[in-house]
């Protein structure tokens, strides 16, 4: 009986609200609900009174064909439908534009899926496994990739999921609105133990979670040993202005466009600092294809450093406009 209260203790029907978006969410949820649970129980109660007035027993009904214009009938269940719905649509859009706007001031938080675990890091460099300590009312911006395969990051108290994928990064952001200990999922079948691939969002007060960060041994943070492998790995050389190789300014580059050889013209994110380091396909224009690439050689930790330490120098502004 123990067991069974425990169990039932856990269980959820529906979770709590503990971000700025799940109200939002579960207003248009139930919203969707209400209006396809109304028009099921209309169209139903139609057929089954249709069904018993014309049964075959009963005698007393014109089966006769009628010679009324069914036009308007059929605009109307045809057009005020199509107007409820494209209004949820567009509030649908409101909702989904606004949860892929990530504010500016966001806490950037490095999670990697790996089967069958999350391994979490913090800018101060402090980590954790499976677990995601944050503060109240801060917004948190989650820059997420796979060791292996696909995952998918799901956390249903604060109504946000995005896919962890091998290779690339993806983001997803949340402001938690009340304290507490929230569960976070793996929302796509990653392998055998893909439900054992579960964790803890611990929401503590802004006070009690900077005498968390400073508790425990002093870690580096990510910037300073994004920093530290960017002068061990030789990238200095190149990308400095006393470089003794030709190479684009990394100072100011973050978040600025690049043009590339092909004549296409990308921004500089996450996302092509990337491939940059591991890939190096996307040479910048009036500039050779000589770096090397580091694909192998570095751990997603230490990926993830670099261009933590790379978006640093962003405060640094290029030297000219047309040099990346």
């Amino acid at each position: 009986m123990n067991r069974l209260a425990i169990i039932l203790a856990q269980f959820q029907f529906w979770p709590d609200q503990g971000s700025t978006l799940a109200g939002d969410v579960d207003r248009l949820f139930w919203t969707l609900t209400g209006v396809c649970g109304t028009i099921l129980l209309a169209i139903a109660f139609v057929i089954i009174y249709f069904l018993a007035k014309y049964r075959r027993s009963n005698p007393n009904v014109d089966r006769s064909l009628g010679d009324k214009p069914t036009l308007p009938a059929e605009a109307t269940w045809t057009v005020i439908p199509f107007f409820i719905f494209i209004g949820m649509f567009i509030w649908g859009s409101i909702i989904y534009f606004h949860k892929n706007q990530v504010p500016r001031e966001a806490i950037e938080i490095e999670v990697i899926g790996k089967q069958w675990m999350w391994k979490i890091q913090h800018p101060e460099g402090k980590k954790e496994i499976n677990e995601l300590h944050v503060p109240l009312g801060k917004t948190i911006k989650l820059i997420m990739t796979s060791q292996d395969v696909i995952h998918d990051f799901g956390l249903p108290a604060f109504r946000v999921k995005e896919d962890v994928l091998p290779g690339r990064y993806t983001t997803e952001w949340f402001t938690p609105t009340k304290t507490g200990v929230f569960r976070i999922f793996c929302n796509q079948y990653c392998g055998t133990d893909h439900a054992n691939m579960t964790g803890q969002v611990y929401v503590m007060e802004p006070q009690a979670y900077a005498a968390w960060l400073r508790s425990g041994m002093n870690p580096t943070p990510i910037v300073q040993a994004g920093g530290e492998l960017y002068r061990s790995l030789g990238c200095s050389g190149c990308h400095e202005p006393n470089g003794v190789v030709r190479a684009p300014s990394l100072h100011g580059l973050f978040g600025h466009p690049v043009p590339l050889q092909d004549g296409r013209v990308v921004i500089a994110d996450e996302r092509y600092l990337r491939d940059c380091i591991l890939l190096n396909y996307e040479i910048p224009a009036s500039y050779e294809p000589v770096m090397p690439s580091f694909a192998g050689r570095l751990s997603e930790d230490q990926i993830y450093q670099l261009i933590a330490y790379i978006k640093s120098l962003a405060a640094n502004e290029p030297e000219t406009a047309s040099v990346p």
